[in-house]
């Protein structure tokens, strides 16, 4: 399954002609490609597929998302060890476990989870 996952920008670069990001899914940071939101600033957060940023979206959608994609285990799914590493780090810290650390989770504006359709 492919997801669309949300994620908190941690800082941005141009790198090539290309503007970048690193992106921060809960404990789990990757590169992404900002092109096609040039209006992304740090510190906001981000619906992500296959490594470009869809959309902006609000903190609380980021976070609620993250849990409950958390909560069906799709995270690891799309993650792998790195997901799992950042969960057991950030639930040491938190009561109940759970691991959205600094970093978002959310439903789609006018919509359900992000995901991608026949995967």
């Amino acid at each position: 399954m492919c997801l669309a996952v949300p994620g908190r920008v941690l800082d941005i670069e141009e790198r090539d002609g290309t503007r970048m990001a690193r992106v921060d899914f809960g404990g789990v940071v990757k590169d992404v490609c900002l092109e096609y939101v040039p209006d992304m600033e740090v510190g906001d957060y981000a619906i992500v597929h296959v490594g470009f940023a869809l959309q902006r979206l609000d903190e609380e959608s980021a976070r609620q998302t993250l849990d409950l994609f958390e909560n069906l285990g799709v995270l690891e799914e799309e993650f792998g060890d790195a997901w799992g590493r950042a969960a057991r780090e950030a639930g040491a810290d938190r009561p109940g476990g759970t691991a959205v650390g600094g970093g978002g989770g959310g439903d789609v504006p006018g919509g359900g989870p992000a995901k991608e359709a026949g995967r």
